[in-house]
């Protein structure tokens, strides 16, 4: 399913705690790189993101041509196929992140 062969463990972060989340950091380092330039072009944006450095490295940048779409949902039977390799996790089950454990979920590949 979707190029993925491994298992996952996902963070949800409440939105109202972005400072946590590390892709929300990223953005006040991309700002500091292009330093107030005029962002008028595609390339030069992307220039910009390829450019930056956090922590050393240098972060992987693609553009995304395909248009997203909307409003597709699930029938509640695929939706339940997906919801049987989910397992939330909690303090019991979660024992690097005891406290965060709600936030957290794994995502198994070979869960049936």
């Amino acid at each position: 399913m979707y190029g993925v062969s491994s298992d996952i463990r996902l963070a949800y972060y409440p939105p109202y705690h972005s400072k946590y989340n590390p892709i929300e950091r990223t953005w006040a380092v991309l700002e500091n790189h292009w330093n107030g330039s005029i962002l008028d072009e595609i390339e030069t944006a992307l220039k910009f993101a390829q450019t930056m450095t956090w922590k050393g490295k240098h972060p992987i940048v693609k553009l995304i041509t395909e248009t997203y779409e909307k409003g597709v949902k699930l029938t509640k039977k695929a939706m339940e196929k997906i919801e049987e390799k989910i397992e939330r996790l909690t303090e019991s089950t979660n024992q690097d992140f005891p406290d965060l454990g709600q936030w957290f979920i794994d995502i198994y590949y070979d869960k049936t």
